[in-house]
């Protein structure tokens, strides 16, 4: 119980020139936990609300455990709905608002009492069953919505957003009950955020959308190190990937990375992208990753093979790591460092790249020249 299958759906608004969410193509598993990622305006919350039924699909088929639902009312789809503003009736106490969806149910009196207490309990809000939401904070306001979704018992759950109110620490402690929950409960979730460090962290696997558009669906880590275009690897990681401009050139028999300050022997394992790529081999960017930038103090000599001048222009310390933010040229590139190594403005660095871990893409497409990245 809980697939879900959207067969090249589409929604499209009147007076708008492109669709909201184009050509939406995808399987759902039952008890997955899927992740809709994106930046504001990518479709994701549309293509939530579709699935829900409070928005009308333009084009396509929508499958709910193999049942065909585009003209099913949302009360009749079993899925519940967490919303970003938590949608909790001020009058009602909070086991109130927990039962009121059984009550509409016309559930018997003694089965909700049984399941309040029982949500109540995994929450950990036993003890505000008799408060008003007036009387809650943020995060136990999100856990009494959460509640009232479980306490239904739906195959789906929808989840548009529903962490963003919360502050960083309760965010992050939120977003691991949910993770737990879930494994618990083992229901579909279908979670939507434009936070891309929420994605990586929950999802069995992410959708990232642009422009209403999939551009890859993976398991978070084949997400991370095989982007299949420049969106989800800009997008996927913080801080982001660093992108360097240039060519690839071929000399005795080898592939090397250039631009006006840079030669980079490409390493062997790559070579086959390029010898069996169609695409021209100008105009190509380079992807490196800050973890994979390496920095080596400039004694004056001349920089070994596959390294370059930088300098210092800024470095952020956030606890575990340092970035350092060294100027190559024209180029500004982010280096992960060791938090305990001090790095003072205008300093000169020699800056290289581990090319066993850099991606390539076409320019004009922002594709991926490696074969592969997208599980759909």
């Amino acid at each position: 119980m809980g697939s879900i299958t959207f067969s090249h759906v589409y929604k499209h608004y009147k007076g708008e020139s492109r669709p909201a969410v184009d050509d939406f193509h995808l399987s759902i598993e039952e008890g997955e936990f899927l992740v809709l990622v994106g930046p504001s305006g990518c479709g994701k919350s549309t293509t939530l609300r579709m699935l829900a039924g409070l928005e009308e699909i333009t084009k396509g088929d929508l499958y709910i455990d193999g049942k065909f639902v585009n003209y099913t009312s949302p009360k009749d789809r079993d899925i519940a709905m967490v919303f970003q503003n938590y949608a909790l009736y001020p009058n009602l106490s909070v086991y109130e608002n927990i039962a009121l969806g059984l009550k509409l149910r016309k559930t018997a009196k003694h089965d909700i009492e049984l399941r309040v207490n029982r949500v109540a309990k995994i929450l950990e809000i036993s003890h505000l069953l008799e408060r008003k939401p007036s009387q809650l904070s943020g995060g136990q306001k999100q856990r009494v919505a959460l509640g009232r979704a479980i306490a239904r018992e739906p195959q789906v759950f929808l989840m548009d957003e529903p962490l963003s109110n919360l502050d960083a620490k309760l965010r992050a402690q939120t977003r691991a009950e949910l993770i737990k929950l879930q494994g618990e409960l083992k229901r579909t979730m279908v979670y939507v955020t434009h936070d891309q460090v929420e994605a990586m962290t929950m999802g069995t696997r992410i959708v990232v959308m642009k422009d209403g558009v999939i551009q890859q669906v993976a398991p978070p880590r084949k997400l991370y190190d095989q982007p299949a275009n420049m969106f989800v690897a800009g997008f996927i990681g913080s801080p982001q990937m660093n992108f360097l401009e240039g060519n690839i050139i071929r000399q005795e028999g080898r592939y090397y990375f250039s631009n006006s300050r840079l030669k980079l022997p490409v390493s062997e394992q790559q070579y086959d992208q390029f010898e069996q790529s169609a695409r021209t081999l100008r105009n190509i960017i380079m992807g490196v990753r800050p973890e994979y930038v390496q920095l080596r103090e400039d004694d004056g000599s001349e920089p070994d093979d596959g390294f370059v001048r930088g300098f210092v222009e800024m470095s952020e310390m956030t606890g575990s790591d340092a970035y350092v933010y060294v100027k190559i040229g024209e180029k500004t590139v982010i280096a992960r460092s060791d938090p305990e190594t001090v790095y003072t403005k205008e300093q000169k660095l020699l800056v290289g790249f581990n090319m066993n871990k850099v991606h390539f893409f076409d320019e004009q497409t922002g594709v991926s020249l490696a074969a592969g990245g997208d599980e759909r």
